[in-house]
């Protein structure tokens, strides 16, 4: 087809294309490869979303195990992969110790996640969590405090070397 100028004008193809689709869920398996890439950053944002929907739901003045329960949940149902109560040992020169540390949630193994149900986050509550990225050589840790009366007032954001 040719316009008024003398150019050959292709018509655009418009036609449908078939998808193949089998019994996986496209969004799981989509979100299972992007999600290899994520930055810590952006796993924070994904964090930071679940946690405000759990907070919305549940709303301050319950114990840690529920909000950690529910944010374990909420993280495994937008497809991250989420250990929940990881043993951190310590290691000091050539002594191995299993102390009993563990990190609430880590999620993709790169952000450590503390979760608080307590009227106000101390300096030692920074220090646990910095102390968790340290001996797991993490690099983001977001420490939360569910027993605010809005979300964002109650996290902190901590890093290692970031």
């Amino acid at each position: 087809m040719k316009n008024s100028m003398n150019f050959v004008v292709k018509k655009p193809r418009c036609k449908p294309r078939k998808i193949l689709r089998n019994h996986c869920d496209f969004k799981k398996i989509n979100t299972f490869c992007n999600k290899k890439h994520m930055s810590e950053n952006e796993i924070a944002n994904k964090i930071l979303g679940c946690a405000i929907d759990v907070h919305k739901a549940l709303g301050p003045g319950l114990l840690e195990s529920a909000y950690q329960e529910c944010l374990f949940y909420k993280l495994s149902k937008e497809g991250l992969h989420v250990v929940k109560e990881k043993p951190m040992p310590l290691v000091f020169e050539e002594v191995h110790l299993e102390c009993g540390y563990r990190i609430d949630l880590l999620v993709e193994n790169k952000v450590v996640i503390e979760v608080k149900s307590v009227e106000v986050l101390n300096d030692v509550h920074l220090a646990q969590t910095l102390t968790y990225l340290k001996l797991g050589e993490y690099k983001l840790g977001l420490l939360i405090n569910f027993n605010v009366s809005l979300l964002k007032n109650g996290i902190k954001r901590v890093v290692n070397g970031l």
